[in-house]
């Protein structure tokens, strides 16, 4: 979540497969309503081929299958693709279901067929993938016309969770100032949707923008048209142990000693104590899509 910037940043995408197990208890799934309206722009159909970009443990593979779609996920982590296997054993052998394939490797790194992909879906990873490298070797997997579809949960500005966020980050900035000076801008929706405006010509510049992410390229604006954005805001209320434990599986926990990450812990119980009940997040789901230009 935090706005490091370059290599640095990309780092700590390594830190997931350390706590996969976690990770696949706490992460949520990403809207079906969302997924279909992928899968719309795309005019993806039965048993079309579609590339995804760390899979994770399989919480989007999983959609993708069920709608009948032939996919190639890949993910470096060894511990994360062994239990997205896992997850997926049994997947695609219904009527009108999909199937997949795991690839365990770096995506700048992985073998994939040149123009072959009718879409490439990535959910909460692609800011993990080297960007002088991501979008042009998308643009090259995917079929002419073809679809990117990235997806991913942000934080909101609104009236109902202010608080208890600002709440959250003050905690953060005691336990870990540096951490919190590079925490993601919160925004309203309307906000939100303006900035994609303002962006819509280079689909890399508003990816990063929503994210606070040091992924935009020039280059991708010549490679992607056509983009759109979706959004589905939903309040999420968590005990202190969920929220330490969804804490547990961001990127920036593994920066933290462990006397700041048991004092973040603290935090999180007082913070749980002092409102005597579960604290808010308001958070939105986006999916922006782009165009093989």
């Amino acid at each position: 979540m935090t706005s490091l910037s370059g290599p640095d940043a990309r780092r700590y995408g390594t830190v997931f497969d350390e706590v996969a197990d976690e990770y696949d208890r706490t992460r949520p799934m990403y809207p079906d309503a969302l997924v279909d309206r992928a899968c719309e722009v795309a005019g993806l159909g039965y048993g079309d081929p579609v590339l995804e970009i760390g899979c994770g443990t399989g919480q989007l593979t999983r959609s993708l299958i069920a709608r009948g779609l032939r996919v190639t996920a890949v993910e470096p982590g060894g511990n994360l693709i062994r239990l997205a296997g896992r997850n997926l054993a049994g997947t695609g052998t219904g009527t009108g279901s999909g199937s997949v394939e795991l690839v365990n490797a770096r995506f700048e790194d992985a073998a994939l067929p040149s123009g072959y992909f009718r879409a490439a879906f990535s959910a909460s990873a692609l800011h993990w993938v080297d960007p002088a490298v991501g979008w042009r070797k998308i643009a090259g997997a995917l079929a002419a016309g073809g679809t990117l579809a990235l997806l991913s949960y942000f934080g909101v500005d609104e009236p109902r969770s202010r608080d208890d966020q600002d709440a959250m980050l003050a905690s953060i900035a005691k336990v870990a100032p540096d951490i919190a000076a590079g925490w993601p801008v919160y925004r309203d929706i309307d906000s939100t949707l303006a900035g994609v405006e303002r962006r819509r010509g280079n689909v890399s510049e508003v990816w990063a923008w929503l994210g606070s992410y040091d992924m935009a390229q020039d280059d991708a604006a010549r490679l992607f048209g056509d983009v759109q954005v979706a959004l589905v805001p939903k309040l999420v209320e968590q005990t202190a142990s969920e929220l330490n434990a969804t804490f547990r599986t961001m990127s920036y926990y593994a920066r933290l000693s462990p006397s700041q990450r048991e004092a973040l812990a603290q935090e999180c119980e007082a913070i749980y104590a002092r409102l005597g009940r579960p604290v808010r997040a308001s958070v939105v789901t986006a999916l922006v899509t782009a165009r093989r230009t």
